[in-house]
């Protein structure tokens, strides 16, 4: 039967061993060495250097399985027995009073391995549902996984950094074994770099429409000058035009007058 939360006090003493720490810092095979029974998963976390990955985050729980219920690893590839032991590893901090404080008593929780890459079918999350009386429990929320290991106790806490809990059976999500063993990372990168050349054609020809816009509209302008100036000759050329002959007929007439006048003195004096 899996603790409930009014009974948390019992796991006190495994909560001081570590919580006295001044340091923010954990080191997870330093927690787990002084269980000895323990020792496979920690010899596990350590060969595969998953204790590397726990070491570096500031919050987490790690579900660890002592050397009675451990036996179903020890047959496993190096690569599926490090993303199995990522499995065990939830990103964030969990003890049974949080987990009982859960909505509904059942939540999907976020792994290492999720955080891999490698994760496919929700291989990288947990189901974590509380039972009828009291019974914590643990599977993989892969389609078909069983929902079969229950929390034992606690073995080591620091909240809110680190959490280690004992649980009864390793967690084997279906088809773990057949997950790829590095991520598929340079495969997007490789997509998308085509992406710009693409872009630049359809912007190219955009230039010559606009360019062609200022041509049109400078004409334009130029033909209105022309029109102006054209008007403003036509109005001024008719009125220089008829001013020339008011001219040429009063000289004519002034001369002739003149003439007139000459010619009547000449014919007085020849009286």
């Amino acid at each position: 039967m899996a603790p409930k939360a009014h009974n948390f006090l019992v796991f006190l003493p495994y909560l001081l061993l570590i919580s006295s720490s001044a340091v923010a810092a954990f080191d997870i095979v330093e927690i787990l060495q002084p269980f000895d029974e323990f020792s496979a998963f920690t010899k596990y976390l350590t060969q595969t250097k998953v204790a590397d990955e726990i070491n570096r985050r500031q919050t987490i729980t790690v579900l660890a399985v002592d050397n009675s219920a451990i036996s179903a690893l020890s047959s496993l590839s190096a690569d599926t027995l490090k993303n199995v032991l990522s499995v065990h590893v939830i990103l964030d901090y969990y003890d049974p009073y949080k987990l009982d404080k859960v909505p509904k008593k059942t939540a999907l929780l976020t792994t290492l391995f999720q955080s891999s890459g490698l994760a496919t079918n929700n291989m990288g999350f947990l189901n974590f549902t509380e039972l009828p009386g009291e019974q914590m429990m643990f599977g993989s929320a892969a389609p078909g996984a069983p929902l079969n290991s229950n929390l034992q106790k606690v073995v080591a806490a620091r909240p809110y950094n680190i959490s280690v809990l004992q649980v009864s059976t390793a967690i084997m999500p279906p088809g773990i074994g057949s997950a790829p063993a590095h991520a598929p990372a340079a495969a997007p990168g490789k997509k998308t770099g085509p992406s710009a050349p693409v872009a630049a054609p359809k912007s190219s020809p955009a230039a010559p429409e606009s360019s062609p816009a200022s041509p049109i509209e400078g004409p334009a302008g130029s033909a209105a000058a022309p029109a102006t100036h054209s008007k403003d000759a036509d109005a001024a050329s008719p009125a220089e035009s008829a001013e020339a002959p008011v001219g040429s007929d009063a000289a004519r007439a002034v001369v002739s007058a003149t003439i007139g006048i000459a010619m009547g003195a000449v014919a007085w004096a020849t009286l």
